[in-house]
């Protein structure tokens, strides 16, 4: 296991973990070892999992689901 256990990290640790981890995402997917890339996957869905637990009412935008896209159609921009 790489890095300090999600569950352990209070809510601003976790979410700085969060944003790091997510600004990284494209360099490691794009020049990381297949190795790195494995733990990065590993990292990031221990992270989100532990945020997720922890919010689990959190707002989800209508524009993010499957029947808002289905409303939204082709070539319209994504509302958060």
């Amino acid at each position: 296991m790489t890095g300090v256990d999600p569950g352990r990290l209070d809510d601003q640790q976790l979410m700085k973990e969060l944003e790091t981890i997510h600004r990284t995402r494209h360099d490691t997917l794009l020049y990381g070892s297949n190795d790195a890339l494995r733990a990065h996957n590993d990292r990031m869905a221990r992270l989100e999992g532990e945020w997720l637990r922890r919010n689990p009412r959190r707002p989800v935008a209508p524009g993010r689901t499957r029947e808002g896209a289905r409303e939204r159609g082709c070539g319209r921009p994504v509302t958060p």
